[in-house]
């Protein structure tokens, strides 16, 4: 199928901080495949981001104790620190220390402050993700693999990124962008099935 359907230079975006990473569609790497990144940096030293639609089979709560809502799921954001808990939100002016990933979406910030407003229920799962992990790349190591067409680089909207936790999230954001990306949504996740 790759060979019927050149999917190189699809990604004519070069990355930067605020867009999203949609893996190609015979990526094996079990933390990239059929993945959609949320990418929170990228500069001369690197870049790091979240997997934003691999969630996972367990609540914020059954984590971290402090947290009295069961209403938080868990996504496993990557390889890097999976033992750690990172989190991506719309509420910058609301959380001290936040650092703004594009108009709209942020991430870090003061967790006790976030642990209250959880628990005072002034936080809703529509305005905060959490994550088990992270990815990262070295300096150059990221565009090396957009170079070899591992990435498409693409634009989102913060409101669909928050609301669609789905793992369904890779096809329906490449559908999105129609087109030959929506012949790439319809790809089988094994290609000798086509």
């Amino acid at each position: 199928m790759k060979d019927i359907f050149d999917i190189s230079k699809l990604s004519l975006i070069e990355p930067q901080k605020g867009l999203i990473l949609i893996s190609e569609p015979f990526n094996e790497d079990r933390y990239f495949q059929r993945s959609v990144v949320c990418l929170c940096e990228h500069n001369e030293e690197g870049s790091f981001g979240y997997v934003v639609n691999n969630i996972l089979d367990i609540k914020l709560s059954k984590l971290l104790p402090a947290i009295k809502s069961d209403d938080f799921e868990v996504g496993l954001g990557g390889p890097m620190s999976p033992n750690n808990v990172y989190y991506i939100h719309t509420l910058g002016n609301e959380i001290e220390s936040s650092v703004k990933v594009k108009e709209g979406l942020y991430t870090g910030g003061d967790f006790n402050q976030i642990v209250t407003l959880i628990n005072t229920g002034l936080i809703d799962n529509s305005q905060i993700r959490f994550f088990l992990g992270y990815s990262g790349w070295s300096n150059g190591q990221l565009v090396e693999e957009i170079n070899r067409s591992s990435w498409i680089v693409s634009e989102f909207d913060v409101k669909d990124l928050m609301e669609n936790s789905s793992n369904n999230f890779w096809k329906t954001t490449l559908e999105k962008k129609g087109g030959k990306y929506q012949s790439i949504a319809n790809f089988p996740l094994d290609p000798s099935l086509n």
